[in-house]
């Protein structure tokens, strides 16, 4: 059945490096896994440009673009490290965003005790070996943590601990704030909780709206057609202000239910997955690492839930561990969802039946790599996966991988006659609707 229908009705590439395969993957040499890699330290949230020969990097101090146009051999084009706007430093970068030649480059992603630029810096990227300022540096005055660009409209999420807003700015001449929209304005029930536990986390937009990880308080639906007059559309979550006032503040913020780090949608709009960056904090079920949830979306006035993704698990899930097998940022692309996990790994699940989503390809090295985000680079051909080194209690390389994308085609049920495919049953890894079965859920509509 056709994903519409259902919404509406209620390697054969050879590996550029030797793979250290662990979980649902296997070691044989043939297996699915990368096919090149290319080290970036500080590496953190990876973007694609539009032709897909060109990936951008978040890299903490900076910024990268990388060379991708052949995927066995990624090769770094420019680092432009140590940035500076307005005479102060620009630190912790962890997003980025692209579309057409403009890249916008925001930070810092949390609150800083130090003196340093609050804000966001677009360049002009025609040539990616060779970015150049587009336009002035803007000082926003709060940390930036996540960030998206569609045409000249950039998208932000700003935090302060008495409010939470979605900020949109035009960027085609000069940096402009056009409108906004607030959480607190329309709920200020969620005021009582401690505001790491409201945060506006993420952003995304496709086709007039945009969708909000707003964590606890769930994910938004805000129409953004108008940029001046941002309007609530409706949202899903998970909990509720009563509830997580009943946990820790520390509980609140790291463990489940709630957590909503990032949202997107496919490009139809009729799919949108919620990723749920959670740990375990020794507190009641669900007690593990936060996984995927789909919802159907074709009417946005009205999200269904369809299935869940479980994650992989770890033998210590604490957040002070560093093992972080946790949903983090992924693509919804032509039925698939490309994801990543941090220790993870990288998985692909076909998700054309999304109250079914199968598994069918996954890859980690656990001791090496911890993935930030999967992106589509070429559709049909090729995923990128930036991997950082920024968990805590961990020694890791800061670095960008390309995987095959042609590995992971084909119908699930053949999945085990493709070469240098590695297939997982639906209910591998622990199970996908496992979640589904020990959470508290509701959707709220307008």
């Amino acid at each position: 059945m056709h994903r519409r229908a259902l919404l509406r009705a209620g390697a054969s590439c050879p590996l550029a490096i030797a793979a250290t395969t662990t979980g649902t993957a296997t070691d044989r040499e043939d297996a699915f896994g990368p096919l090149g890699r290319v080290a970036v330290d500080g590496a953190a949230e990876a973007v694609v440009g539009d032709d897909g020969d060109t990936a951008y990097l978040a890299a903490t101090d900076g910024f990268a673009t990388v060379d991708i146009s052949d995927p066995a051999e990624p090769r770094v084009l420019t680092e432009q490290r140590g940035l500076e706007a307005d005479g102060q430093r620009l630190i912790e970068v962890l997003d980025v965003a692209v579309d057409g030649d403009r890249l916008a480059v925001v930070g810092p992603a949390n609150v800083q005790s130090e003196d340093v630029f609050h804000g966001i810096v677009v360049y002009d990227v025609s040539d990616p070996a060779a970015p150049e300022r587009a336009t002035d540096p803007y000082e926003t005055g709060y940390h930036v943590h996540n960030c998206y660009l569609e045409d000249d409209r950039l998208f932000v999420v700003a935090n302060a601990e008495d409010d939470h807003a979605l900020v949109i700015f035009d960027i085609a001449d000069d940096v402009e704030e056009l409108g906004r929209w607030s959480l607190l304005e329309r709920e200020p029930e969620w005021a009582e909780l401690h505001w790491l536990a409201r945060y506006a986390h993420d952003v995304s937009v496709r086709d007039g709206i945009a969708y909000l990880a707003h964590w606890n308080p769930g994910t938004y639906l805000i129409d953004v057609e108008d940029p001046t007059d941002p309007t609530f559309v409706s949202h899903v979550r998970e909990t509720d202000p009563e509830r997580q006032l009943e946990r820790s503040d520390e509980d609140a913020r790291l463990g489940l239910p709630g957590n909503d780090h990032y949202a997107a949608v496919d490009e139809t709009g009729d799919l949108l997955a919620v990723g749920r960056e959670a740990w375990a904090v020794e507190g009641g079920e669900p007690d593990a690492p936060g996984g995927i949830d789909l919802y159907g979306t074709s009417d946005p006035a009205a999200p269904e839930q369809f299935g869940s993704i479980d994650p992989p698990r770890a033998d210590d899930e604490t957040y002070g561990a560093g093992r972080w097998t946790t949903a983090h940022n992924f693509e919804l692309r032509d039925d698939r969802l490309y994801s990543s996990w941090y220790r993870g790994g990288v998985r692909v699940h076909d998700v054309s039946d999304p109250a079914d989503p199968v598994e069918i390809a996954a890859w980690s090295d656990r001791d090496e790599t911890a993935f930030w985000t999967a992106r589509v680079a070429k559709p049909g051909e090729t995923f990128v996966a930036s991997s950082t080194d920024l968990l805590p209690n961990a020694d890791l390389e800061g670095a960008l991988y390309t995987f095959p994308i042609d590995a992971t085609d084909g119908d699930a049920d053949d999945a085990s006659s493709i070469p240098g495919f590695t297939a997982v049953g639906a209910l591998g890894a622990g199970g996908v609707l496992t979640l589904e079965a020990l959470r508290r859920r509701c959707t709220e509509r307008s």
